[in-house]
């Protein structure tokens, strides 16, 4: 059964976090949460398929994570993977589709922090969307080195629904060791930012 956050289960800290050409500002949404701002996209009309989140982080501390996620989902290599394989080792998970101009925003900062925890966390791509030929042709473009979940179906993406909103794509979950939800991020995850999120999550692991 998939947990869910109670309403008193606050993240330790919440750091909003914005691209602006080539810097990184710390600054706040003026006047609409996380949920309002992925309301209005949902409810704009447009085309491009997906609701962009804004960067907002959260980051749980260990005390206050709620019990570990659970999920069961295939690779495009045909292999089942579920949460219970990947407890003893931090890993992130993140949701994608080809078609997203925000994953492949990200995609080179992905490559570099996965190449970089090798063997000390695992990495996941969950894609949403594509045939098997679309999700490979771009982890050739951007040389993802680690494994992505064919979930067209939803059901990696609905086992963890608490976390991840329906169509925000991309988001990133770090999972501790114990398989419990450490941290989140709505939107592209700025390198550094998920760089220390997965030095913390590690460290705890030691």
């Amino acid at each position: 059964m998939t947990s869910r956050p109670s309403p008193s289960s606050r993240p330790s800290r919440r750091r909003v976090l914005s691209l602006a050409g080539l810097g990184v500002l710390g600054l706040a949404l003026a006047g609409c949460t996380e949920e309002d701002s992925l309301a209005q996209q949902a409810n704009s009309g447009d085309q491009k398929g997906y609701i962009a989140g804004d960067g907002t982080v959260s980051e749980y501390a260990a005390e206050e994570r709620e019990e570990p996620v659970q999920f069961e989902g295939t690779l495009f290599d045909g292999t089942v993977v579920s949460a219970e394989d990947l407890r003893g080792t931090p890993a992130l998970l993140n949701f994608w589709y080809a078609g997203c101009a925000p994953c492949r925003v990200e995609a080179p900062d992905l490559r570099e922090l996965a190449e970089r925890f090798d063997g000390r966390a695992a990495f996941y791509g969950v894609n949403l969307r594509d045939e098997q030929a679309t999700a490979e042709a771009f982890e050739r473009t951007f040389e993802i080195p680690y494994p992505s979940f064919e979930d067209k179906d939803g059901g990696v993406l609905m086992a963890l629904s608490a976390y991840v909103p329906p169509q925000a794509v991309p988001t990133t979950l770090v999972l501790d060791a114990q398989g419990r939800v450490a941290a989140r991020i709505l939107g592209i995850a700025e390198r550094s930012v998920l760089e220390t999120l997965l030095e913390d999550t590690v460290a705890e692991a030691a």
